[in-house]
């Protein structure tokens, strides 16, 4: 596998794809969603500015701790002329995205920690949930699994 030069100002997708490590079906989709851009030359074929190399390791690391595109893509959208993230919009990015990855995390936690004890759902139909939800109280709440859905600071599922 050949590298693409350091140097190189425009890469095309296959260089793209190679240096990312991204499908080049992925890239076409991401430039049909307006994440990425690209230039076309007289021949038609796309050339991409290398700094576009930044935008799809930013796409891929948000998508990874999942981020939904549509919000990478508002992100994206909100730097100055479409520009490339830079260190400080990353961190301005990444602080953004903070609360709710760490709310993410938080269910992911709960949902670890209680998964076989409890389903949060108020249905009685395991032995423990008679004791955590006496006369299905949590129905009050709303429709499905109400401790796992709405769980609050001093909640706990099935305590």
């Amino acid at each position: 596998m050949d590298t693409v030069a350091w140097n190189k100002s425009e890469l095309t997708v296959g260089e793209l794809s190679q240096r990312s490590g991204v499908a080049v079906s992925a890239l076409h989709f991401y430039e049909r969603q307006g994440l990425i851009t690209s230039r076309r030359t007289s021949g038609n074929q796309r050339r991409y500015r290398r700094a576009t190399l930044r935008r799809v390791a930013l796409i891929r690391i948000a998508q990874r701790v999942g981020i939904p595109l549509a919000e990478i893509n508002r992100a994206l959208a909100s730097l100055p002329d479409g520009r490339t993230p830079n260190q400080k919009d990353w961190e301005q990015l990444s602080q953004q995205w903070r609360r709710d990855l760490d709310a993410r995390i938080q269910r992911l936690q709960q949902l670890r920690d209680d998964f076989t004890d409890c389903i949060g759902c108020g249905c009685l139909s395991l032995a423990r949930c008679r004791l955590a939800n006496m006369h299905d109280e949590l129905g009050e709440h709303g429709p499905g699994p109400r401790r796992l859905i709405e769980q609050g600071p001093n909640d706990t599922c099935c305590v």
